[in-house]
């Protein structure tokens, strides 16, 4: 079975840091890009960042650039977000999804277009 599995959210205080992490399991990892979208309540989905296959090209929403870096260990068929000085704004469910697509950011922001989808995992950043 295809599973992508997100886990690292948690409360933290502005400024703060997490590192979420999407295991995958049932599909060769490899051949696939990675994203991040995220959706808060009453807000439209956002595509928060994706890497592709190999990592040699990223994107990030204007929103976290600078803030936010992803990663991935084709080794451990993992893909991480570190997650810095966070903001209030960055309260959400965090989604990761698997995609072949080489521009996945409307993907991630319809959730049509995307393979295979994870359950999400809640950030919340509040004092």
């Amino acid at each position: 079975d295809v599973q992508l599995q997100a886990s690292g959210g948690g409360l933290v205080q502005p400024g703060g840091s997490l590192r979420l992490s999407c295991a995958a399991s049932g599909f060769t990892f490899d051949d696939y890009a990675i994203g991040w979208a995220r959706q808060a309540p009453g807000r439209e989905r956002e595509a928060v960042s994706y890497i592709s296959s190999s990592g040699a090209s990223t994107y990030y929403a204007d929103s976290v650039k600078g803030r936010f870096t992803i990663s991935r260990d084709n080794a451990k068929n993992t893909v991480y977000l570190e997650m810095n000085s966070l903001k209030p704004e960055d309260t959400a469910v965090y989604f990761c999804a698997a995609g072949r697509r080489i521009w996945l950011v409307p993907a991630l922001r319809t959730g049509n277009g995307m393979d295979y989808w994870g359950k999400g995992t809640q950030v919340t950043v509040s004092s």
